[in-house]
């Protein structure tokens, strides 16, 4: 069987850092939840429902004795006063009854072995730096192949679970083209490589499929998620927009392995960029995709600063990993976003020309137009070029048409002449104004509103003098 490829192996996740006994306790993914679901309401970071000058989303606050106790005791679980709270019989249990909250006794296993190991506290993974751990020491050496292999091996023993046997070719086979471009492999693919399944044929099938411009469409799914995209609005009768220009050049991105810090440049500042060209404006049609509200009592300011929100916590999310949405109203209550730098953020997407109204020919404005591929847009510019040379030839100068033109007006002229030659000249009266109108009593026009107040016959007509001939 071929040795799985360094690229499958880079796409599994190592969960394990450090000992990879099931015993382990992560703070971040076991203790922190149980701590923000039942403590945090009353002892956390809002000021206002904080209880007992209490704070257990900090680390000080939680091991600072206290009237000769401390909530957590490190190592000693039967010391620490959060046990002793949880596991309570009497009034003093917490969280307290009425809230309903009961910490489980699952969830009481859980703080009891992460105090036995020393209480260990660790920050938000987006706050910390990258880093390489070391891989872990399994027993069955003989097993992994590559560095990853030996942390799934060490998750799998640490849970008492043996590995599954080599996968056979025509399973393995589908497995990479489902993973690298999501579709199966045809029967002569398949027939292929089930007649040679060694480490070299499948090395090309990897580099035949990174090659292929399915790879970037399948790649593109997680981040069309990122960015929201829809073909259509999201509002009401939800119309369509043009959106797929930017989902096109996601895809072209990802199969030239555009590099990630030109990406991100790119999606959220291209237009920015000395120069910038058309592919590099249309990368952030990324802020574009949200939905978009075109209803006709909307409130257009509304409108857009909902959509600048949108931006702002989207980007938040997508490179920072962080729940923005929090910070809107106030400070983040569990990760360290103030107000403050919410709007800090914020102003970065409010320096747009969009207005929060309509739509202007089809589009929201502001529009890069009509941008298909390369192909499509040669051809674009061909057309306009053929219209430009058209319209040219419609309005140049024609010296015989124009002399026909004059003789038509003149000959017109000669007939109204003489058509009107039996008539004395018309002479205007002076300028009169209506008197406001009379409405039947009882009808919709029955108001004191003129002179639109009935739809009868006027009353009478009276002079204008303020009212002069050729005068506005």
């Amino acid at each position: 069987m071929p040795a799985r490829p360094r690229l499958l192996a880079a796409l599994a996740v190592a969960v394990v850092t450090g000992s990879a006994s099931a015993q382990d306790v992560s703070f971040s993914r076991d203790v922190l939840p149980i701590l923000s679901d039942r403590c945090f309401q009353c002892h956390g970071p809002d000021e206002r429902a904080r209880k007992a000058e209490l704070r257990l989303d900090v680390r000080e606050d939680l091991l600072r004795p206290r009237d000769g106790y401390a909530i957590v005791t490190p190592g000693a679980p039967e010391q620490s006063e959060l046990i002793a709270r949880i596991t309570s019989e009497g009034d003093d249990v917490m969280p307290p009854r009425h809230t309903k909250l009961d910490v489980t006794d699952a969830e009481v296993d859980v703080l009891r072995r992460w105090i036995a190991a020393g209480a260990e506290w660790s920050t938000h993974w987006a706050f910390r730096p990258n880093q390489a751990p070391a891989p872990p020491p399994v027993r069955d050496r003989a097993w992994p192949r590559n560095d990853v292999d030996r942390f799934v091996l060490a998750r799998l023993e640490g849970a008492a679970i043996t590995p599954n046997a080599p996968a056979a070719p025509a399973a393995l086979l589908r497995r990479v083209h489902l993973d690298l471009t999501g579709l199966p492999p045809t029967p002569a693919q398949l027939a292929a490589f089930v007649a040679d399944p060694s480490d070299a044929r499948y090395q090309a099938v990897v580099d035949a499929l990174l090659a292929s411009p399915r790879y970037g469409e399948r790649m593109a799914w997680p981040w069309l998620e990122a960015a929201r995209y829809a073909d259509t609005d999201g509002f009401q009768n939800d119309p369509t927009r043009t959106a797929w220009p930017w989902r096109d050049w996601l895809v072209r991105a990802l199969n030239d392995n555009l590099p990630f810090d030109q990406f991100t440049e790119q999606v959220l500042a291209g237009d920015l960029l000395p120069d910038a060209t058309d592919e590099q404006r249309l990368a952030t049609g990324f802020l574009r995709n949200n939905a978009h509200n075109g209803e006709g009592g909307r409130i257009p300011e509304e409108t857009r600063v909902e959509n600048v929100f949108d931006r702002a916590e989207t980007v938040g999310t997508v490179w920072l990993g962080m729940t923005f949405e929090c910070a809107r109203c106030h400070d983040h209550k569990y990760d360290p976003l103030p107000q403050r730098d919410y709007y800090r953020f914020y102003a970065f997407f409010n320096q747009t020309s969009e207005t929060g109204g309509g739509r202007s020919g089809g589009r929201l404005a502001p529009s890069m137009g009509f941008l298909a591929d390369p192909d499509e847009r040669r051809a674009l510019a061909d057309k306009q070029l053929e219209v430009a040379t058209i319209h040219q030839l419609m309005f140049r100068p024609d010296p015989e048409l124009d002399s026909r033109e004059q003789a038509w007006i003149k000959a017109a002229a000669a007939r109204l002449r003489a058509a009107n030659a039996g008539f004395a000249a018309a002479e205007l009266s002076a300028w009169r104004q209506s008197e406001p109108f009379r409405a039947a009593a009882g009808t919709m026009f029955d108001e004191a509103f003129a002179p639109e107040q009935g739809a009868a016959e006027a009353a009478g007509w009276r002079p204008a003098p303020g009212f002069v001939d050729g005068a506005v």
